[in-house]
């Protein structure tokens, strides 16, 4: 390997060393996260209750809401006490008719020790959000 050869390579590998190091992956915020899930979506008017039985998914975004899907509309809830919320958190639900409603409490089990209790959530009302329709 000839001089010109050794130099070119220990500029490229000194450039790589002084590079600023890529950090992991920022973390979304909680409010981030949600206008990413409803991206094209449009909200519309509050309900004071979802069939939780036609749920087909529910999803916790940290600190900031629950998010239901029911066909295809997403029912968005920001609990009283969201801070509490957590997506490492198991979600236990108790019914008193087959229908979620506001001011129904949902207590918050920690993932990892199932039986360590993180407290609970009051729902609020359900914002729905739907894809608009578009014109034919």
């Amino acid at each position: 390997m000839s001089l010109k050869h050794v130099v070119g390579a220990t500029l490229i590998a000194a450039s790589l060393l002084a590079a600023p190091t890529v950090s992991a992956k920022q973390k979304l915020t909680g409010e981030q996260q949600l206008a990413k899930i409803l991206d094209g979506r449009v909200a519309g008017k509050p309900v004071s209750c979802i069939p939780l039985n036609q749920s087909q998914n529910t999803q916790i975004i940290d600190k900031t809401a629950i998010v239901y899907r029911v066909g295809g509309t997403y029912y968005v809830n920001r609990p009283n006490n969201a801070e509490n919320l957590d997506s490492d958190n198991i979600l236990v639900t108790k019914l008193y008719s087959s229908q979620l409603c506001r001011l129904d409490t949902i207590q918050l089990r920690d993932r990892t020790m199932p039986s360590m209790w993180n407290g609970f959530v009051s729902l609020q009302d359900f914002v729905p959000y739907t894809k608009p329709k578009t014109a034919k």
